[in-house]
C-alpha cells in the first residue's frame, strides 16, 4: 500500500468511526492504532504506546488544564454569571438591543475566568435567555447572540485551546495569553456592533426600546468586583513574574472558590460537582491527547505530512496565503470535529510547515501569531453550520427555537468574525503588540 493510500485509510477509518458516533478520542486512537500496527508491527506499537502515554501524562505543563477548568466550574456554580449579567444589563440597557449586548459583555467577563467556550455559552444562556425572551427578543437573536458570546470563553484568556496549542508548539503560555487579549476584546466589541446594526436593519428581532433602565448601584457594581480581583491577581501575578501560568491557574481556582463562598452560592453538592465535572472534562481532553498522538505518529510513519509540506512550498504561494488556506481547511474540518481534536490532530502537521516559511518576523512571533489565527478560526467553527457546537448547546436550552433560526441568528456574528480575522491576518502587529511587554 502506498503512503498516500495508508494516510487515506487512517483518516477514512477515523471519519467512519465518528459517523458511527464513536467518541473522537476513541476514533483517533483506533484509526491510529490500525495505521501504526499495519506499518510498524505490534511490538513497536506496544513500546510506543507505553512510552508515549507516560511521557504525555507526566508532563507538568498539562496540569494547567484541569486547574483552569476547575476555576471555570467554581465560577459557574458560584453564581458569578448572574451578577455579571445583571451588571452588564444596567450598563447596556439604555441601548436598543441592550440585553443582547449585555449578554456579550457578560460572556466576555465570564470567559476571563472560565477558558471554555461551551461552558461560557451554557452558563450565560441559563441566566440571560429567560430575560431576553421576557423582554421581547426573538429566538433567533437571543440564541445567536448567546452562542456567539460563548466563543469569547476561549478568545479571551485564559483559553484551554490556547494552552493546548502552547504545549504542542512549545511556546510560552503567558505570551500567547497576552497575544489573545486584544483580538478577544476586538471580538467582543465587534459582536456588540453587529447587534446594534442587526436590530436596526432587521425589524422585529428586539424591542424598540429596552425596558431595562435600572441605575448603577453599589450592589450591582459589587457583583463584578470578584471577577476584576481574580483577573488582576491571576494575570497580574503571571505577567508580574510572581508565579508561572500553572501556579496562576491554581491561584485562580482558589480565588474563584473563595469568591463563590463569599457569595454564599456554593453548596457541598455544587462543590463536589465542580470536581467531578473537572475530572470528567480533563479525562476527555487527555484521552483526545493520546488519541491524537497515536494518530499523528501513524501519519508520520507514512511521511505524507512531510510530503505535504514540500508540495505546499513547491506551489510558490506566499506565506500569508498558506495561512489563509490552513484557516479555510479548519473551517471545513470544524464541520466534523470539535476544537480540541482539530488542534491536537493538525498542529503537529501544520506548525512545522508554518515555521519553515518566511514571514519577515522572528520565529517566536510567527508561532504566537499563528496560534492566535488558529484560535480565531476555532471560534468560527464553534458557530458555523452544519455543526457549530455552541449553537447546539444554546439551542438545546431554548426548546421553542428551531435550530435553523439559531443558525440564522449567528450569521451577523460570523460576518463580524470574518472581518476581524481578515484584519488579524493582514496586520499581525495587532496580536503581537502586548507580547513585547511580556518578559
Amino acid at each position: 500500500m502506498t503512503p498516500l493510500a495508508m494516510a487515506g485509510l487512517i483518516f477514512g477509518l477515523m471519519l467512519v468511526l465518528m459517523a458511527l458516533r464513536t467518541p473522537i478520542s476513541i476514533a483517533m486512537f483506533v484509526a491510529g492504532s490500525v495505521g501504526y500496527v499495519a506499518q510498524a508491527g505490534w511490538v513497536p506499537f506496544s513500546s510506543f504506546l507505553n512510552a508515549q502515554a507516560f511521557a504525555r501524562f507526566a508532563s507538568y505543563d498539562l496540569s494547567v488544564i484541569p486547574l483552569f477548568i476547575l476555576m471555570g466550574n467554581f465560577a459557574t456554580q458560584g453564581g458569578i454569571s448572574k451578577a455579571l449579567f445583571e451588571f452588564a444589563s444596567v450598563v447596556m440597557g439604555r441601548f436598543r438591543g441592550g440585553l443582547a449586548m449585555a449578554a456579550v459583555l457578560a460572556s466576555g467577563a465570564f470567559g476571563a475566568i472560565c477558558g471554555s467556550s461551551v461552558a461560557t455559552a451554557a452558563t450565560i444562556t441559563s441566566v440571560a435567555l429567560p430575560e431576553m425572551r421576557r423582554h421581547g427578543y426573538s429566538g433567533r437573536l437571543a440564541t445567536g447572540t448567546l452562542a456567539a458570546g460563548g466563543t469569547l470563553g476561549i478568545l479571551i484568556p485564559p483559553s484551554v485551546p490556547l494552552v493546548i496549542y502552547a504545549i504542542l508548539a512549545e511556546q510560552n503560555i503567558a505570551k500567547l495569553f497576552a497575544a489573545a487579549m486584544i483580538p478577544g476584546i476586538i471580538a467582543m466589541i465587534g459582536y456588540i456592533i453587529a447587534i446594534a446594526i442587526y436590530v436596526r436593519v432587521v425589524p422585529g428581532q428586539a424591542p424598540e426600546g429596552d425596558e431595562v433602565r435600572a441605575k448603577l448601584t453599589m450592589q450591582s457594581l459589587s457583583g463584578v468586583v470578584p471577577i476584576a480581583v481574580i483577573f488582576v491577581v491571576v494575570f497580574g501575578g503571571i505577567y508580574g513574574g510572581i508565579f508561572s501560568p500553572t501556579e496562576g491557574a491554581g491561584v485562580g481556582a482558589a480565588s474563584t472558590f473563595v469568591a463563590a463562598l463569599i457569595k454564599r452560592e456554593i453548596t457541598w453538592k455544587k462543590f463536589r460537582h465542580c470536581f467531578y465535572a473537572t475530572a470528567e472534562t480533563s479525562a476527555m481532553i487527555f484521552l483526545i491527547f493520546i488519541g491524537a498522538d497515536l494518530m499523528n505518529s501513524a501519519l508520520a510513519l507514512t511521511q505524507v505530512p512531510a510530503q505535504l509540506a514540500g508540495v505546499v512550498q513547491a506551489w510558490g504561494l506566499s506565506p500569508v496565503m498558506v495561512v489563509v488556506a490552513i484557516m479555510l481547511f479548519y473551517v471545513v474540518l470544524g464541520a466534523v470535529m470539535d476544537e480540541l481534536s482539530m488542534i491536537l490532530l493538525t498542529i503537529p502537521i501544520f506548525f512545522p510547515m508554518i515555521m519553515g516559511l518566511d514571514f519577515g518576523m522572528p520565529k517566536e512571533s510567527v508561532a504566537i501569531w499563528f496560534g492566535i489565527m488558529v484560535l480565531m478560526t476555532v471560534g468560527f467553527g464553534m458557530l458555523a453550520p452544519p455543526v457549530g457546537l455552541n449553537v447546539y448547546v444554546v439551542n438545546g436550552m431554548a426548546k421553542d427555537v428551531p435550530i435553523a433560526e439559531s443558525y440564522r441568528g449567528v450569521m451577523p456574528f460570523l460576518i463580524s468574525d470574518t472581518i476581524r480575522t481578515t484584519f488579524l491576518v493582514a496586520f499581525p502587529s495587532i496580536s503581537l503588540w502586548l507580547v513585547k511587554y511580556v518578559g
